[in-house]
């Protein structure tokens, strides 16, 4: 079944014979390019033009479209062109020998270039899977706010930018993966329906708008779970009022490597519709058609046309996190592409204690630069699929849990440049300076971003303030140099329990041992305490 169709994709490509291979075809140039700086809406949308704006940066010749007569002249030679980018500047086809020489005649034509890693065209062992098999398991709910989803989110320290209000509201985040069957009718995603928080979506790998057909591979499913899953009282994914587009760029069945073709013009369209996150739990490294498979020494950023492709991403202003991968425990052990690429925000996984999963892939890349990035929970997280929690196991489960982060941090910080915003992630993780090879800086705290910025922002000029004693048995105070009009206690499943005015104490003797969180109103200024009640 799998070699069938994985004929069927190849065919659609054009002519083909056995030394044929998949090749990329760079056009000299884009000679309408004037036309697209002169009507940019043409191209792209408004929140796209916004991003760009917010964060100073320059339209360029990426961002114009590719040069439509280029494409037809390729079709009137007898090519059929299914996949191209205007990011690359070309078309995908696959062709012989007398059939690149023809196209290197091309007026039009820069150059060719193989995605054969070992090519037998003249141009100038283990099978990984590219994502987690997710370890799937119904479990038993207790039903409180957070839910299931508690611990992973109090991992990353992410509750205070929740409790003030930051939970990914006007950032949106495209989700690339392998289809989002069950999305459209699952219980637990009927809050992002309701409240048209899926923006849209497309299916790159069959050219359609069917991402929810039900005969597809569910791990897109429970990585947006991850993200915008809901479910009253049981789970609470990590930003569940952003917004979203799913697209679906990956063919479970194979591994071929027209599917980073399919990231790359999947990764285009969220520009263009202006997202502000692109997450991806999925990686290469072998092809079920070995002259294409990548060796560690390839994993160096700038080798595969996905990790090319997702530097420009970045470029753009969008936000990339990728999942390290999942072959810590095999022969091949490393990162794969393009969680390569410096530029991304690669996520490995730690367990609820914090140490790191065995089967997260190791870094840094074959350029010595660190990889992962960070870590977040990925053994035993939680997550929905359809109108259940399920817990599941992966860099892939991780990735996601943090790119609601992030979008909760853009909301919070929506001018912040996205290097600083990477930066502060690393210098604010659980090992920073030191770093591992399986999560890089360590575990991310977004809580801590969150309070050191308030800090430092110009905007916000906080006076110093602290509360104590920390643990407390009975009264809790708090110093601070201003007046104090409001305190809001909140338990650790996110519910208020004690408000007060014009205090600074509060007695939390009959409160419940465990942790909570202290919410102090300061003239026109709020902040996020975390105490301890003995």
């Amino acid at each position: 079944m799998k070699k069938i169709l994985l004929f069927c994709l190849i065919a659609g490509y054009g002519r083909a014979n056995a030394q044929s291979e998949l090749v990329f075809v760079y056009f000299n140039d884009k000679p309408n390019k004037a036309a697209f700086y002169a009507n940019p809406l043409s191209e792209l949308t408004q929140k796209a033009l916004t991003r760009r704006t917010t964060l100073g940066i320059p339209l360029n010749d990426q961002d114009a479209p590719i040069e439509q007569t280029y494409i037809q002249n390729l079709q009137n030679l007898g090519f059929t062109i299914t996949d191209s980018s205007k990011w690359l500047n070309g078309v995908a086809l696959v062709v012989n020998q007398t059939q690149v020489n023809l196209i290197k005649a091309q007026p039009f034509v820069q150059s060719v270039e193989s995605f054969a890693k070992n090519s037998s065209l003249v141009l100038k062992t283990q099978n990984i899977n590219k994502w987690e098999s997710f370890d799937l398991a119904q479990k038993n709910m207790t039903v409180f706010n957070y839910g299931s989803g508690s611990d992973q989110i109090d991992q990353i320290n992410l509750r205070p930018l929740h409790l003030a209000g930051f939970t990914g509201t006007g950032v949106t985040i495209a989700v690339i993966d392998t289809g989002f069957p069950t999305v459209n009718t699952g219980s637990a995603f009927l809050r992002l329906i309701t409240n048209n928080k899926i923006k849209g979506g497309y299916d790159f790998v069959t050219k359609t708008t069917n991402i929810y057909d039900p005969t597809l591979n569910n791990h897109g499913t429970v990585v947006l779970g991850a993200i915008g899953g809901y479910i009253q009282n049981t789970f609470v994914g990590s930003a569940p009022d952003a917004d979203f587009y799913l697209y679906r760029s990956e063919n479970a069945m194979v591994e071929v490597p027209q599917e980073e073709l399919y990231w790359i013009e999947a990764a285009e369209e969220a520009d263009r519709k202006g997202v502000d996150i692109i997450t991806t739990s999925l990686g290469y490294n072998n092809f079920d058609d070995p002259k294409y498979s990548y060796t560690y020494a390839n994993m160096n950023g700038t080798t595969s046309f996905i990790a090319r492709a997702s530097q420009i991403a970045v470029s753009k202003g969008i936000f990339v996190l990728i999942a390290a991968g999942n072959s810590g425990e095999q022969a091949w052990h490393f990162i794969t592409t393009p969680a390569d690429n410096a530029q991304v925000f690669t996520i490995g996984s730690v367990d609820s204690t914090g140490i790191p999963s065995g089967f997260s892939s190791f870094g840094p890349n074959s350029a010595g630069i660190v990889k992962p990035d960070a870590a977040v929970r990925g053994t035993a997280s939680a997550t929905v699929d359809n109108s259940t929690v399920t817990t599941v196991s992966g860099t892939s489960i991780a990735t996601p849990i943090a790119a609601g982060g992030v979008a909760c941090l853009i909301q919070a910080f929506p001018t912040m440049s996205r290097d600083l915003m990477k930066t502060k992630l690393r210098q604010t993780a659980s090992l920073y300076p030191n770093t591992n090879n399986q999560t890089g800086y360590g575990i991310l705290n977004f809580g801590s971003l969150y309070n050191s910025v308030l800090n430092t922002s110009e905007l916000v000029k906080r006076n110093q303030i602290s509360v104590f004693p920390n643990p407390v048995q009975s009264i809790l105070s708090i110093a601070t140099e201003g007046e104090v009009s409001s305190l809001e206690v909140f338990d650790n499943l996110g519910r208020s329990v004690l408000k007060s005015k014009n205090q600074k104490s509060i007695n939390v003797q009959d409160f419940a041992s465990g942790t909570y969180y202290l919410k102090v109103q300061v003239k026109d200024h709020v902040y996020y305490e975390k105490f301890l009640k003995n």
